[in-house]
């Protein structure tokens, strides 16, 4: 079972730095390929466009055919492939065509994992172990920095990208090879669908939360912090590169803090509830004195960053929800949630900016953390009246 999670890990690792690895590849790709960071960020939005679209089917095949098929060939063909896909484009489209595929591979790695977390440990485990997934996993986003700037300026972005096509399709063989399926359910009545999900009573108050919980994490660390530090605090590229790793360090201890959390606070709900309110105080300044000093803002993004990583807390929230023969169609709902509310705001979030763009920076960058900011709230009034535990509801 340790390897079973291993390779699963080292998938979702992969995962992450693709996510990333489109904000150091801009210059580069603007030179060759005439993609600038406008076409960058459609990609990117087709990534998770991609990956939240796949969610309903990958659920279904996580409950049929079991994690090891469902995660090996999906990566193997959608994350090696698209790799090789990016490695030969020749325009901003092959880039967006490269970005959906690997959106489409890197799908099951995160809910396999969950799906063995669920299935073949104790309920008590799963929390801590989602969380350990995911902060662990996150070690890609900092690969997609320096490390792959690196390896780009050494070997060339085509040779750079070959080379994860090939780390990817290996990674996605170890998967096929050494991961091994939990026991499957003996499950008497109907095998049911995500609309058996949708239907238990409660889950619903736990979708809004899920859907905004990570969008300014990942927005502001992912597109707007370098433009925020750029344009408020005239900022160069060293020193962007320092803040946003700040952020990210923060995050990663964020997904390891939140684990073992609910154990103390004996409930999902009150850290989920404790930690989306910290967040969203923490936007709410960056809304209000947007031109706070530079550590100021670095301290704040750090805050966001940690409290922002409540997503395995809501997933063990969601998992009390599921009976067994439905657990992979569960968590890839609120998968599928937490990821199309990040491809929401990541769309939406630039005509907000531009909109204000006339403004003085500080302003216009208000603006658009108050875009960032409303969505938590909402998320949190719903929240406030979700059941901590489904037996309450029967």
């Amino acid at each position: 079972m340790r390897l079973s999670i291993a390779f699963l890990v080292l998938g979702y690792v992969l995962s992450q730095f693709y996510r990333a690895c489109l904000a150091v590849l801009t210059p580069t790709l603007k030179a060759e390929l005439g993609a600038d960071a406008g076409d960058l960020a459609v990609s990117l939005g087709l990534w998770y466009v991609a990956f939240g679209v796949m969610q309903i089917p990958v659920g279904e095949a996580l409950d049929r055919i079991g994690p090891r098929r469902t995660a090996g060939w999906l990566l193997a063909l959608g994350g090696a492939g698209g790799a090789a896909a990016f490695a030969m484009a020749e325009g901003p489209w092959g880039v967006h065509v490269a970005m959906m595929l690997i959106g489409v591979g890197c799908s099951p790695v995160l809910m396999a994992g969950y799906y063995i977390f669920a299935r073949s440990f104790a309920p008590a485990m799963f929390g801590t172990l989602a969380g350990a997934m995911l902060g662990t996993g996150s070690l890609g986003n900092l690969a997609g920095a320096a490390p792959l700037a690196a390896t780009v300026e050494a070997f060339g972005w085509r040779g750079t990208l070959w080379g994860l096509a090939v780390v990817t399709a290996v990674v996605a063989l170890a998967i096929l090879t050494l991961t091994r399926d939990p026991e499957r359910v003996a499950h008497a009545g109907p095998r049911g669908s995500v609309l058996d999900i949708l239907r238990l009573p409660g889950f619903w108050m736990l979708l809004p939360m899920t859907a905004a919980n990570y969008t300014a994490a990942a927005g502001i660390r992912g597109l707007w912090a370098g433009p925020y530090l750029d344009a408020v605090h005239g900022a160069d590229a060293a020193l962007i590169g320092q803040v946003t790793l700040v952020m990210g360090l923060a995050m990663i201890a964020g997904n390891f803090a939140y684990g073992p959390a609910d154990k103390i606070f004996g409930s999902h709900k009150r850290v989920a509830l404790l930690g989306n309110m910290v967040l969203a105080g923490a936007i709410a300044v960056l809304w209000l004195a947007p031109g706070m000093g530079l550590w100021q803002a670095t301290a704040v993004f750090a805050v966001i960053g940690f409290f922002g990583a409540t997503f395995p807390v809501l997933m063990a929230h969601g998992r009390a929800f599921f009976p067994p023969h439905l657990v992979g169609r569960g968590v890839t709902l609120l998968n599928m949630f937490s990821i199309t509310g990040v491809a929401a705001a990541s769309f939406g979030s630039r005509p907000v900016y531009e909109a204000a763009a006339h403004l003085p920076p500080a302003e216009a960058f208000g603006r658009l953390f108050l875009f960032f900011l409303v969505p938590v709230c909402l998320g949190l009034a719903v929240y406030l009246f979700a059941r901590d535990k489904p037996d309450a509801a029967r």
